[in-house]
């Protein structure tokens, strides 16, 4: 069987149309439709939103969006969770939170589901970090590991061998302390 060409859209194109389940993104002219989250995902997707938002929230140093869409630099991607400081999250003129959030997030978190594909998802999170982000991590749920992307930095990984050091967190979270043990613990709860 001879399968046509994928065709290519365009951005405003992309936007224009319905909003499926799961969320689909917008990469370089095509339309790629996320894998729907399974149990270890959804589970780490909650607890990891709940435990950031409770410490920036309150002090206003920024706030959690999970399925969030971004569009920005020509591509329109809705990050597993999205984090922004306070001050970039887009307001309309009543204050409240705007529907649109045409930026990158300060920091983008990514969590692989069993059939997605690790290099994809890197590759997601390092346009992000092209285009303003300032950390990125790639949360493996199967492998019990954390990779850890930034802006001019190497590669970091923690993983069950140190399950106890701190994961490194944008400055503005500082006060966010997780651990790759904090996210094992969650799957067992």
């Amino acid at each position: 069987m001879v399968q046509a060409p994928a065709q290519t859209v365009s951005l405003s194109e992309f936007l224009a149309l319905p909003e499926t389940q799961p969320a689909s993104e917008y990469l370089d002219g095509f339309i790629v439709q996320k894998p729907m989250p399974q149990g270890k995902h959804s589970t780490i997707q909650r607890d990891l939103t709940m435990a950031v938002e409770r410490v920036l929230k309150p002090q206003k140093k920024g706030r959690v969006f999970p399925e969030l869409r971004c569009t920005f630099a020509g591509r329109s991607i809705v990050p597993d969770i999205a984090i922004f400081t306070w001050e970039r999250i887009p307001r309309d003129e009543d204050g409240s939170i705007a529907n649109q959030f045409s930026l990158a997030p300060d920091w983008v978190v990514e969590i692989l589901s069993p059939d997605q594909s690790q290099t994809k998802v890197t590759k997601k999170i390092l346009f992000c970090l092209q285009h303003g982000t300032q950390l990125g991590w790639l949360i493996d749920p199967t492998e019990q590991t954390v990779f850890v992307y930034a802006s001019e930095q190497a590669l970091q990984v923690f993983d069950m061998d140190s399950p106890d050091r701190s994961l490194p967190v944008p400055n503005f979270a500082s006060d966010v302390h997780l651990t790759v043990q904090d996210m094992v613990n969650w799957l067992l709860d």
